[in-house]
């Protein structure tokens, strides 16, 4: 198995939301910034919640008090005044998205670990 389907392989199976694999190219791969990187500027991590009911329904849940999505709204520049129940659920269930992979750092760190392990004894074999 070359390096790249191994890579394929291991990121088709994480356990996240996103499609990771749509998301990067694999051969630019040789550590999880790399993947973080990758997923961010493909927009993987941006999430939409659309419909208000939708919206008033997440915020409900995971944020009554409107302080965490309100902040992350600040962080990004968004203007009081062009806030809405569906951008302030979009925002918290992206920031969701984004630590439920983060969480996931030590696992693809190691792996890829594993990886490099295998091509060096790969190598020092050819020798």
């Amino acid at each position: 198995m070359t390096r790249t389907e191994k890579i394929e392989a291991f990121l088709s199976e994480l356990k996240t939301e996103i499609d990771v694999l749509s998301m990067v190219d694999v051969d630019n791969i040789e550590s999880y910034d790399d993947v973080y990187y990758q997923i961010e500027e493909n927009g993987g991590f941006d999430e939409e919640i659309i419909y208000f009911a939708t919206a008033i329904v997440y915020l409900a849940k995971n944020d009554p008090s409107l302080q965490e999505s309100c902040s992350l709204a600040a962080e990004m520049g968004y203007a009081t005044e062009n806030l809405n129940s569906e951008i302030l659920a979009s925002l918290l269930y992206s920031q969701e998205i984004r630590s439920e992979f983060e969480e996931l750092r030590d696992e693809i760190e190691d792996f890829l670990s594993e990886v490099e392990d295998d091509e060096e004894e790969e190598e020092d074999d050819d020798e």
